[in-house]
């Protein structure tokens, strides 16, 4: 006579997550009101902060402030007030709270340091950093043990562009970047401009060997020299996002690498991934291509 098998254990059921606790540095701002959406959409985020400076917002409700509905999240100045309040609101979980800025190049590096010292995982769009002050922050983030990011550009095909950049150096001598943006944005050239640059000149070459002695007649034309010899160029005027080109050229020859971006929605991804991964993190990183 066959035994019956016993029956099956049973599986307890999964206890859902946490959603990740996101403060929005910027709030109202076209990036920082793009975010929250993103935030509110996704099943494991969690909107605890906005903060902004817009004069007469102050305690008002976000979401209101945005067209959303009400969120019961009210606009504030007080950057370390907010962080405060959502670095005690995270003491239950084990990775903390996230701070995700889109702000201004004169205010980004004391909100990163003081996100850091709150316990707060940085993720920052804001551009405008110094070399070192990256490095200052680097260093904090590593003593203080909190995962931060600091990331140029969000966007997925943004990256796609510096790799292949990177790549075809190796076959060119010459090469010059240009970058063009909305006229509201503050520092020139972009971070993500810089970026590619500087991944380019990981090869260690020159570029751009001298082939005339050339003059300006208008100061600046010919744009930004960095020491490897590589020139970028900015452009701003209204209309535009955020629009960056790659011209490598030999004889007989150009060869262009371009990414546009059409609407802000594009960087949401990649905002996301890394709100989701920055807790994971021991220290400071640059650059979307480190956390894909």
């Amino acid at each position: 006579m066959t035994a019956t098998p016993p029956p099956a254990p049973s599986v307890p059921a999964a206890i859902p997550a946490e959603p990740i606790p996101v403060v929005v540095a910027g709030a109202l701002g076209r990036m920082g009101a793009e975010v929250i959406r993103a935030v509110l959409a996704a099943s494991d985020c969690a909107l605890v902060g906005a903060i902004d400076t817009t004069p007469g917002t102050e305690g008002d409700d976000v979401g209101e402030r945005l067209g959303l509905g009400p969120l019961e999240v009210a606009v504030t100045a007080d950057l370390e007030g907010c962080l405060c309040q959502a670095s005690q609101a995270a003491r239950t979980q084990s990775a903390g709270a996230v701070l995700v800025d889109f702000t201004h190049p004169k205010v980004v590096y004391e909100h990163t340091r003081a996100a850091i010292a709150y316990g707060v995982h940085p993720v920052i769009g804001t551009t405008g950093l110094s070399p070192t002050q990256l490095e200052d922050l680097a260093s904090f983030a590593a003593k203080a043990g909190i995962g931060g990011a600091v990331i140029p550009n969000f966007s997925v095909g943004m990256v796609l562009l510096q790799q292949a950049a990177a790549a075809a150096a190796r076959f060119y001598d010459f090469a010059e970047l240009t970058e063009l943006h909305h006229n509201r944005k503050a520092d020139a050239p972009s971070g993500t401009c810089i970026k590619t640059a500087e991944l380019i000149e990981e090869l260690g070459k020159t570029f751009n060997a001298a082939q005339v002695e050339e003059s300006e007649t208008l100061s600046g034309c010919r744009g930004g020299l960095r020491e490897s010899g590589l020139r970028l160029h900015s452009v701003r005027l209204p209309g535009l996002v955020a629009h960056q080109e790659v011209m490598f050229g030999a004889a007989g020859e150009t060869y262009t690498l371009r990414h546009d971006t059409i609407e802000r929605s594009a960087y949401m991804p990649g905002v996301l991934l890394t709100v989701r991964r920055v807790r994971q993190l021991q220290g400071l990183v640059y650059g979307l291509e480190r956390l894909l």
